[in-house]
């Protein structure tokens, strides 16, 4: 059905939201939990702590976007609904078992595996509901959607460090429990508008029916051009992407000691990726087509060269300059996935598109963090770890620079072929018409001599 651009989509949107605070909220503000983290599990004999603390963050943000491909295979089978409860149960049940652990590698399961899997079963669902609710103001809708991250990103800092000096790291995981007791309740908005799988084969009264593998793994998406570039160049982008967010606030502490505050650099990251996210989800609308690409080339080369420039920020307010402008095209990046999605491989494969993406990219998003961890343990310092980082950024975007040309020229070809099509239809149908004249000719000539 078309989209109704409204209605109870605006409760959607707003459990969305919640969903997205919620999830990449927490993930966010890792930062702090990292140095709790260190501080909690640390010893002075061990001289590979910060890899290691690095791990439960990044393990956990990774499997975010590892499980991706199997949610989707999950929504289009049982819908956004379903999925999205289960996974924020799971994702509770993560978060409550991580606060009981004594030693830092339990955290690895709990909270890197368990918590993290339940985070993307929720978080998936909130995308694909969106296309089932808008259309016109898609891009507007996910700004507002992914600027729930960034509110959760602005506040959580400030209240998970006041919580951890009070009632220490494991009392105030339960806390953000309560989090992700709410996202399990907003599960159950996403009234779903587009049939799934198990209606399309099981009917409303036949029994569910598991469909062919090919409907599970719709691998034809890859058969798209233009998709693989952008399934390239996006993972490729983002080796360095989440090394800011674990490691910037033990790089402050390091630089400037406890003389300044480091959670505000979380909060300048957070406003701006928020206003980001309104600003350029608005400005995506009027871009037509895969032209939207072209914002998140700027956005990667933006934040390649903001990492470049921490280790040279050598007076704290420097340092919240360019976390501004970091959040402000972080924002960018994030809030013109679905819409791009959408444009590249259209509504009716978007649900495991995006999910093959958000697969791809867990691999990079978990081995960059360990790997600016270990490069601090061994040199004493962040500055070469941040230098590396906003490589890999200029790299991604500049793949994703062909995509628009690549789309356009797709979509000649496959104007041309229904336009032959019908030059092939209309040839056929005159000939035939030609032919009946030509019978029916005779047949009067003899009606007439009679």
């Amino acid at each position: 059905p078309e989209p109704p651009e409204g209605g109870w989509g605006w409760v959607v949107m707003l459990a969305a939201m919640w969903c997205n605070g919620a999830v990449f909220g927490i993930q966010n503000s890792c930062g702090v939990l990292f140095v709790s983290m260190l501080r909690l599990f640390g010893s002075s004999d061990n001289k590979q702590l910060v890899f290691k603390t690095a791990w439960v963050s990044s393990l956990s943000m990774g499997m975010v976007f590892f499980c991706s491909p199997i949610v989707s295979i999950f929504t289009d089978l049982f819908g956004c609904r379903k999925v999205a409860v289960i996974g924020a149960a799971v994702g509770l049940v993560g978060l409550l078992s991580s606060s009981f652990v004594s030693t830092i590698e339990p955290l690895y399961f709990t909270y890197g595996i368990v918590f993290a899997c339940g985070c993307s079963f929720a978080y998936q669902p909130s995308l694909v509901i969106l296309g089932h609710y808008f259309k016109k103001r898609l891009g507007l809708v996910n700004g507002i959607v992914t600027a729930g991250s960034s509110l959760f990103t602005v506040s959580l800092p400030f209240l998970l460090r006041v919580l951890i000096d009070s009632v220490d790291l494991f009392n105030t995981l339960r806390v953000l429990c309560i989090l992700m007791f709410i996202l399990f309740l907003a599960g159950f908005t996403y009234r779903p508008l587009v049939p799934n799988t198990k209606d399309k084969e099981g009917g409303k009264k036949g029994k569910f029916k598991l469909p062919p593998a090919k409907k599970i793994c719709n691998f034809s998406v890859f058969k798209v051009l233009s998709y693989r570039i952008w399934a390239l160049g996006i993972p490729a982008a983002l080796f360095g992407y989440f090394v800011p967010y674990v490691h910037l606030m033990n790089h402050v502490k390091e630089r400037f000691g406890d003389s300044v505050p480091e959670e505000v650099l979380l909060l300048c990251l957070g406003i701006t990726s928020g206003v980001g996210r309104l600003i350029f989800g608005r400005v995506a609308d009027y871009i037509p087509g895969a032209k939207k690409i072209y914002l998140q080339v700027a956005s990667f080369f933006f934040i390649g060269l903001m990492s470049m420039m921490i280790p040279l920020c050598n007076v704290f307010g420097a340092l919240v300059a360019v976390c501004l402008f970091m959040g402000l095209f972080d924002g960018c990046f994030i809030c013109i996935m679905a819409p791009i999605a959408f444009e590249l491989v259209g509504a009716q494969d978007v649900s495991q598109a995006i999910g093959f993406l958000l697969g791809l990219m867990s691999v990079p998003m978990t081995v960059g963090p360990p790997i600016a961890g270990l490069l601090r343990d061994k040199l004493g310092t962040y500055d070469v770890a941040f230098y590396l980082a906003g490589v890999p950024p200029l790299i991604g975007g500049a793949i994703l620079c062909f995509i628009p040309w690549v789309h356009e020229r797709q979509k000649l070809k496959e104007r041309a072929k229904p336009v032959d099509g019908e030059t092939t239809e209309k040839m056929l149908e005159n000939e035939s018409t030609l032919v009946s004249d030509m019978t029916e000719k005779p047949a009067k000539e003899l009606d007439s001599g009679f």
